[in-house]
Parts: structure tokens; C-alpha cells; sequence
């Protein structure tokens, strides 16, 4: 293969201009639920291949994890009826990218195109259902400790026991605006306080361009939705009653929204399938 075919000359000319920080500007959140009996496999594929192929590989990605679900932890989410996963067990695994802000376009223009190819040349594990899949912009970070501890572009890559997804509808989008004010000027700060969650980045979702591929749905509530990611030193196993119970009252009492998920994961051990026998 020479250089004409890959056109690498390009690259010197593309990594001179545009934005290069280190913010976590976007987020790729992406649960998904393998089919029965195929466990094993889809654990396989997804951590051999799609992880680095259909993702870390890809321009503008620079740090990703996987997380897992077990049917204990499962069991733990709520509410029982839920406008995200249903069943609210739905979604064994998920997995978090960050993405340099600024460049959202670009990495969508590339993962589009890749994740034809893989399709096209066979390499895309199709026994999954995607139960919450969106690219969504960083809205806020809160931290317990202030500026002492990891920061929001450490979150992936630091040692974190364990993951909670929380996911906010409101009426509106003003009305979304009230409540990232109060999570983060009020709710949060409290909240956080004295216990293992170190910080809570906050997104919103936005829209899957128009030739995305088939087996993923479109994204749902993007004016009017917020994801939160806590992010734990203790295994939520252990402490996720006293971290995330009663999110959901507390949300209400504010009258800003209704909590759609409360679900907690700890992270995979890549190279295993660890936790594989535990989903069901």
C-alpha cells in the first residue's frame, strides 16, 4: 500500500489546523444489550475489535471505557417503568468516549464512513440491540473535592470503582436549562458531598446524522433530555444506595424534571470475559 492509496499526506495538512485541547467536549455514551446466548461472543468482538476498530482508532477519540452490568447491579436501577430502557435490566454494557470539543463534525464524517466499511467487510457483531446509543455535548462538570483530584478528561483513564448512568427528561427545552443550573449550582454540590462519587459530567444528547447505520435508533428527547455519568471510588454494589438512591424524588421535588434511569456499572477487566456469566 503506498501513500496514494491512503492519501496520508492529507493528515499532515489536517493535523495543522482546527481545535486540539483536551476538554471532553462530546461524549459517545453507548448501552447495549447482547442477545441470549450470545454473551460471549458480542464481549469478544466488542473488546477485540469494535472498541479499537469502531472507535479508538478513529481521529478525535482519546480516551474510552467499558463498563458492565451484572444481573445484580441490574436489579439496582430504577425506575421500574423507564422511557430509556425497557425492561429497565436492558443494557448490560456500557461504554463511555470522549471526544475533543470542537471536533464533533469531523469524527462524525469518519465514523460514518468506517463503520460502513466494517459492516460491508463483516465486522459487526449484529446479535446486540442498542438500548441508549448518542453522541451528546458536555454541558457541566461538578466535583466533590473542587480542584483537588482527576479532572473530567482523567475520568476514563483514572481507576474508578464504578459508573452510574442517570439520565433526566423535562417538558422543554428551557425548562432543560432551569435544571442544568440547579444540578449544577445546587443539587450536585450537595449531593457529592462526603460521598465516593468524585464528579458528575453532565451531557446533552444530540442528533445521529441521517445516514447512520440502520441497527441504530434515533436519538430520542434531544431538546429536552440530560445524561449525568458519576463517577465512583467505591463499588456500587457496596454503595450505590447511599451515592444515587432516591435521585428520582429529589429531581421531582425540584419540578424541573422526572429521572428516566438511575443505573450503576463497574468497569470490564479487558482481555476477560469476567462478569460474562454474571448478566443473566
Amino acid at each position: 500500500m503506498t501513500d496514494d492509496d491512503t492519501r496520508s499526506a492529507v493528515y499532515a495538512e489536517l493535523a495543522s489546523v482546527g481545535a486540539y485541547g483536551v476538554r471532553p467536549g462530546h461524549a459517545l455514551i453507548t448501552m447495549v444489550e447482547p442477545h441470549p446466548g450470545h454473551e460471549y461472543a458480542y464481549n469478544r468482538w466488542y473488546e477485540d475489535d469494535h472498541f479499537i476498530a469502531g472507535a479508538m482508532a478513529m481521529p478525535w477519540i482519546y480516551a474510552g471505557r467499558r463498563w458492565v452490568a451484572t444481573r445484580e447491579l441490574q436489579q439496582l436501577r430504577y425506575p421500574e417503568e423507564s422511557a430509556v430502557a425497557r425492561p429497565v435490566t436492558a443494557g448490560c454494557y456500557i461504554t463511555v468516549y470522549w471526544l475533543t470539543e470542537g471536533r464533533y463534525d469531523e469524527h462524525m464524517r469518519w465514523t460514518v464512513s468506517i463503520n460502513k466499511r466494517l459492516n460491508r467487510d463483516g465486522r459487526v457483531h449484529q446479535a446486540r440491540t442498542h438500548v441508549f446509543t448518542a453522541f451528546q455535548d458536555h454541558e457541566a462538570t461538578v466535583y466533590r473535592d473542587g480542584a483537588a483530584g482527576p479532572r473530567d478528561f482523567h475520568a476514563l483513564d483514572h481507576p474508578y470503582a464504578g459508573l452510574v448512568v442517570e439520565v433526566i427528561d423535562t417538558e422543554s427545552s428551557e425548562q432543560r436549562e432551569e435544571l442544568l443550573e440547579w444540578l449544577r449550582s445546587r443539587h450536585l454540590p450537595k449531593r457529592l458531598r462526603g460521598t465516593p462519587a468524585a464528579m458528575v459530567t453532565v451531557f446533552r444528547p444530540t442528533p445521529l446524522p441521517g445516514d447512520r447505520m440502520a441497527y441504530v435508533k434515533e436519538v430520542e428527547e434531544v431538546d429536552t433530555r440530560l445524561t449525568l455519568l458519576w463517577f465512583l471510588e467505591a463499588d456500587p454494589r457496596e454503595r450505590f444506595t447511599e451515592v444515587c438512591g432516591g435521585l428520582d424524588e429529589e429531581v421531582a421535588a425540584s419540578g424541573l424534571g422526572r429521572v428516566e434511569l438511575v443505573a450503576p456499572f463497574i468497569p470490564t477487566v479487558p482481555g476477560t470475559d469476567r462478569y460474562v456469566d454474571e448478566l443473566r
